[in-house]
């Protein structure tokens, strides 16, 4: 909350809002695209040797995974048990969030597979052979053998994610056994995960660097060729993230509601236009537990869903993992194998739950998936550090349709709807008064119901962009 009461005294005070400074990043990142574009088309020579420029960016990336996915891991099993005992809503909200979250990163799979948007550029070549990863000797035994490390804490210095994985899982689930007496330990992660989040920002400051140097490397390597590519990407992954907000979410919100997806949208529109213009969808978190309840669905259902929804229900972020993937795979000429991008998928199921709600977070989920499948394939994440901001106010707008259809749907299951009122609203009888927004003095912000309150304890506030 915004406000805070001065020990002693009796009237609040009202905290002063920091300045959104990330929009200066977004316009910085852009400038270095396209410059660095420019020179790797008229001096490639120039631009091929910007190359280290990125690498140094990557590294630093790297840097980050084990903390990142360990940090999120163990907080998001904590959060899931902290979130059930709400009763049958935070069960059920979990269990959808889950399936469509699987089911958008198979649609990223196949959309990839489709498309190949990464072949044709070969830059296999121009990049330093990264050492095997141990579990790829010795078969099936040796990969099984190889994600259980020789210590405890060796998980988070080696080089393995799929260890860091294996131990965050048991540490989440031990934590979970431990009941309250795992709940001091449970918020000491969390702070843990703060400051990793706070060292993740300041080395995304440095990515309008790293994406200059990358992007004028591999354009001075390829040529037009490497813009073309990159161009693909962005268009399939837009058209994909459209199609799945129509298709598959308006027709579930149809078959299961019998609403209108897009007098849903329409009535979000505000919303909608706040997130494009910042490429956060955490910016209308209140607006959108404010609107929900006026829609017609009950703030139990709201309280629970949303907050909730905002760690585990990132269907953008989910298509653009999987597909981003494939794309520096193809990029290298080292396309991943069926089996391989089966694995991947459980991979980033697993860790992409609760990483993307901070700026870096989920360019670090998928180095650490490349990580943790094909070493050889993490320096092409170079490649989308030039473009990842272009992609973020989809990723961000995907995202947040996908709370709202979920309120909504959970509303109907859970028989917490009012639907006349939800008919009323969205033909427009019923505007939402702005005016009329149930705010907590001085926040700005919807007051949180109790069961919000329970969701988000789990959940360490850190802030950032999805």
């Amino acid at each position: 909350m915004a406000s805070a009461t001065i020990p002693g005294g009796d009237q609040p005070t009202v905290k002063a809002k920091k300045k959104d400074r990330t929009h200066v990043l977004y316009i910085a990142v852009i400038a270095a695209v396209i410059l660095g574009a420019v020179i790797g088309l008229v001096a490639p020579e120039l631009g091929k040797s910007m190359k280290p420029l990125g690498t140094a960016f990557i590294g630093l990336i790297k840097m980050m995974i084990a903390p990142v996915i360990f940090c999120t891991i163990v907080l998001g099993i904590g959060s899931i048990a902290k979130a059930a005992t709400v009763g049958k809503v935070g069960g059920l909200a979990l269990g959808y969030f889950i399936v469509m979250s699987t089911f958008a990163l198979a649609i990223g799979l196949v959309v990839g597979n489709f498309i190949h948007p990464g072949e044709g550029l070969d830059l296999q070549s121009s990049g330093a052979a990264a050492p095997a990863a141990p579990e790829e000797d010795g078969g099936t035994v040796g990969f099984l053998l190889g994600i259980i490390p020789t210590t405890l804490l060796a998980s988070l210095t080696g080089e393995s994610i799929l260890q860091t994985l294996f131990v965050a899982l048991l540490v989440g689930f031990a934590l979970q056994k431990m009941g309250k007496g795992g709940a001091p330990i449970l918020k000491g992660i969390g702070y843990i995960q703060v400051l990793v989040f706070r060292i993740l920002m300041m080395i995304m400051w440095l990515a309008p660097i790293g994406a200059f140097g990358a992007i004028a490397a591999v354009v001075g390597e390829t040529g037009v060729q490497a813009i073309v590519s990159m161009a693909t990407l962005m268009i399939a992954f837009y058209l994909t993230c459209v199609l799945f907000i129509a298709v598959i979410l308006g027709g579930l919100l149809k078959i299961v509601t019998g609403f209108n997806i897009f007098k849903l949208m329409r009535y979000l529109g505000r919303e909608y236009l706040l997130i494009f213009s910042t490429s956060s969808s955490e910016v209308a978190l209140p607006r959108l537990i404010a609107k929900m309840e006026h829609l017609g669905v009950s703030k139990p259902v709201v309280g629970v869903t949303v907050p909730t929804g905002y760690s585990f229900n990132l269907d953008g972020t989910a298509i653009y993992l999987t597909m981003a993937a494939l794309f520096v795979a193809s990029a290298m000429g080292k396309p991943l194998e069926l089996g391989e991008q089966i694995s991947l998928l459980v991979f980033m199921i697993i860790a992409s739950k609760g990483a993307a709600g901070v700026t870096g977070a989920g360019l670090a989920t998928l180095a650490g998936g490349l990580q943790s499948h094909r070493p050889d394939l993490i320096e092409g994440v170079g490649l989308i550090v030039g473009i990842d901001r272009f992609m973020s106010e989809a990723r961000a707008l995907t995202n947040f349709t996908g709370n709202a259809v979920a309120t909504v749907l959970i509303g109907t299951w859970t028989k917490e709807i009012d639907k006349d009122q939800v008919r009323r609203v969205l033909d427009k009888e019923l505007p939402f008064d702005e005016a009329s927004m149930n705010v907590d003095a001085g926040s700005g912000e919807p007051e949180p119901t109790e069961e919000s309150r329970e969701v988000e304890s789990a959940v360490p506030a850190v802030g950032g962009r999805f």
